[in-house]
């Protein structure tokens, strides 16, 4: 499964990675969480406010630095599309 975090590094995106790197690791998924701060890079996924949330290249939440629970919630229902 692949991660991105969209944001500039601000004090949400870090808690948004964070959150995301927890909850991967207690639903034991292996997970690749990346850390995207480039404008060009963000900006193709449209106009978005950041933090987002992104997993296997879908965008499941924007602006939020949601709790690790809620995160891990995502994650399983985006692993149930699949």
């Amino acid at each position: 499964m692949r991660i991105e975090i969209l944001g500039k590094g601000c004090e949400k995106c870090r808690r948004l990675a964070a959150n995301a790197e927890e909850a991967a690791r207690k639903l034991g998924v292996q997970a690749e969480i990346i850390k995207v701060t480039d404008p060009e890079e963000i900006g193709r996924y449209g106009p978005v406010v950041t933090p987002v949330l992104v997993v296997d290249g879908k965008i499941l939440s924007t602006g939020r630095a949601l709790s690790p629970g809620a995160v891990a919630e995502l994650i399983k229902r985006a692993g149930a599309d699949q």
